[in-house]
């Protein structure tokens, strides 16, 4: 792959280059924050939901006008297992887009008198080194199977009382 980040030198660029460069960076580190921002709102809506369909579902055995209806049973389980799995790649999607943005970032600090990113990484094993750091993402790729699981259980111990 080509380095396409640095376009021009400061030589090509002008007597601008440095508070330019200073500015994009910090709009970069910005640009990664909001990103934070939106997966976590993300990730809070999917568990709120997640968590709304278990109930609903958990307590349809206690409903007496909800204890026998199958079709309600088999269609909560099915959305929350459909929810489930555009959780699943959403935190994917969410995760591939930081890894691009920190290699950026991770470039665009080479350029800097320190490299604070990149250097945090390093000291936490790159999350190779699972003493040292266990990525988030990692634990976070658990939570919508974890509520498939949920759903199929209880999807299951509706058909044997029945």
């Amino acid at each position: 792959m080509t380095n396409k980040l640095f376009i021009n030198s400061e030589k090509e660029y002008g007597d601008d280059y440095k508070s330019h460069f200073l500015e994009q960076y910090k709009l970069y580190l910005e640009s990664i924050e909001k990103t934070s921002d939106r997966r976590q709102s993300a990730n809070n809506y999917f568990l709120t939901a997640n968590t709304v369909l278990v109930s609903i579902l958990a307590l349809s055995f206690q409903t007496d006008f909800l204890k026998d209806i199958f079709w309600f049973k088999l269609l909560i389980a099915i959305i929350g297992i459909l929810f489930c799995i555009v959780f699943w790649f959403l935190i994917r999607a969410y995760k591939q887009l930081n890894t691009g943005k920190f290699n950026v970032l991770h470039k665009i600090e080479s350029k800097l008198p320190l490299s604070l990113y990149n250097y945090e990484w390093e000291i936490l094993g790159e999350g190779k080194d699972k003493k040292k750091y266990y990525p988030f993402s990692h634990i976070e790729l658990l939570i919508p199977w974890v509520f498939s699981i949920i759903y199929l259980i209880l999807f299951f111990i509706f058909i044997c009382k029945t």
